[in-house]
């Protein structure tokens, strides 16, 4: 048996031409103009406000948490199959959190992308 190298397809001009230009070409000639930059900049501002608002939500629901713990003493000596209920809480009940925090970022950052593609006559 011979061994066979296999690499990546030489880059063929499939890309469609709109206007004379690439996409590629006309992202970059949007990013060099004056308004091209304005939109750069919203964008990175609008995907770092997401950014933020959304660890801030997280790290708000991770310290309640133990809040919920500390204001509710029962809790804390209650176990469910040997299991003290505050490690399920925080062991078991931070991954919906996760999946909700992460869901709602990447729907929320494609939605910004769109907007910014609409506006800068990309498609």
């Amino acid at each position: 048996m011979t061994r066979v190298r296999v690499t990546a397809p030489h880059a063929s001009p499939r890309t469609p031409v709109r206007g004379g230009q690439r996409p590629l070409e006309s992202r970059e000639a949007a990013q060099d103009s004056e308004v091209g930059q304005v939109f750069v900049r919203s964008l990175i501002r609008s995907q770092l406000r997401l950014a933020l608002v959304v660890a801030g939500g997280f790290l708000l629901i991770l310290a309640a948490f133990p809040l919920i713990l500390v204001m509710a003493p029962g809790l804390d000596d209650t176990r469910i199959a040997g299991i003290p209920f505050g490690w399920l809480l925080l062991g078991v009940g931070i991954y919906p959190v996760i999946g909700l925090s992460a869901w709602l970022y990447v729907r929320t950052a494609a939605r910004n992308e769109a907007r910014y593609r609409d506006l800068a006559g990309e498609q």
